[in-house]
């Protein structure tokens, strides 16, 4: 496998909010990653033809209505995207690499297990995950399946939380939500998962006003508790910018409106909000 080149799959706003984020985690990947790497961008098309297609409009392709992201149920299809053959990557595009990513390309995949991913007895997480994409056919529905139903993410993830047997736990910090209290040196890759406190905000934020555009995150913004990491994520932003990487290398023609649930009674997570207590109904919706 030492010869092999890396897939990776990034889940990413389809209307340019996301510049940021994908350069960063480009910039960092390549700094980083000793073997040669793709990176897949999954972002929402209009394409009939693109695996990410979708027409709101129509009731065609991808229904994302019941998604957090826009891009939330993307990472099921990638096997099936890759014809059911060999590894890839999944990742969320609000991720800082850290460390080389060969070592999460060749993590052991054995046995029953189909994907390895961050998973506690309380906790699955495939925010980044390696598919092995052949065992990954037997049990994931085809992308047709997935398409139609608007709940076939939740459906799937719910599945995947119960049959802890198809999962290969990390060994590693490949999947670091919000720092968890480690210090900057034992994390292989840093997630900024809560989108009200996202180190990208600082520099999408004032750019988008600018032109005329709007978020898809629709809730809070506040400031993330640990400035260690925002330092870092500006530590990145302007090296991948002094080596020649531009924001207007990952902008495409806006998709649009597309469906997707709002973020207005968002509340993190408790690494973040350690304080934040969700009421009766946001937990009984999960909210």
């Amino acid at each position: 496998m030492s010869n092999d080149v890396i897939k990776v799959f990034v889940g990413c706003d389809p209307n340019n909010c996301d510049l940021e984020q994908m350069m960063v985690l480009d910039y960092s990947i390549h700094k980083h990653t000793s073997l040669p790497v793709e990176i897949v961008w999954m972002q929402l098309s209009h394409d009939p033809e693109s695996f990410w297609y979708s027409d709101p409009k129509l009731g065609k392709g991808w229904d994302t209505a019941k998604w957090a992201t826009p891009f939330s149920g993307f990472r099921w299809a990638i096997p099936e995207y890759c014809d059911y053959s060999g590894r890839a990557i999944y990742m969320d595009a609000d991720m800082v690499v850290l460390d080389d990513l060969a070592a999460l390309w060749q993590h052991p995949i054995e046995g029953q297990t189909i994907v390895a991913a961050k998973s506690h007895t309380d906790m699955t997480r495939l925010c980044t995950c390696v598919w092995d994409c052949q065992k990954a056919k037997s049990v994931i529905p085809d992308i047709q399946k997935l398409r139609k139903d608007a709940n076939a993410h939740r459906k799937m993830m719910k599945f995947i939380r119960k049959n802890p047997q198809l999962i290969e736990p990390y060994q590693d910090s490949y999947n670091c939500v919000d720092g968890e209290d480690l210090d900057i040196k034992d994390i292989k890759i840093l997630h900024y998962s809560d989108m009200g406190s996202q180190f990208s905000h600082q520099y999408s934020l004032p750019r988008l006003k600018q032109e005329g555009a709007s978020h898809w995150f629709d809730g809070d913004i506040m400031q993330h508790p640990r400035t260690d990491l925002v330092q870092l994520f500006d530590t990145y932003y302007h090296e991948a910018l002094d080596n020649g990487y531009q924001l207007e290398d990952y902008r495409v023609t806006p998709f649009g409106d597309f469906g997707q649930k709002t973020h207005r009674r968002y509340t993190g997570n408790k690494i973040t909000r350690p304080n934040e207590t969700k009421s009766f109904f946001a937990k009984m919706f999960k909210r």
